[in-house]
């Protein structure tokens, strides 16, 4: 029982420590993360039908 209200005690001492993101943090990482996934998709979308085209022209 001791082990456990130890494990309980450390545990709420190490969330004191934490530093949680703020709003606007999270709303900047959001759009980062938007704004690269959509980068991304777009250039393997050009790739796609530049194979595709070429492929195709090739057959």
């Amino acid at each position: 029982m001791q082990k456990i209200l130890s494990y309980i005690s450390d545990s709420r001492a190490e969330l004191t420590k934490v530093i949680f993101p703020t709003k606007e943090q999270i709303r900047n990482a959001f759009v980062s993360v938007f704004i690269v996934v959509t980068v991304i998709s777009l250039f393997i979308a050009l790739i796609d039908a530049i194979m595709s085209f070429s492929l195709s022209s090739i057959l």
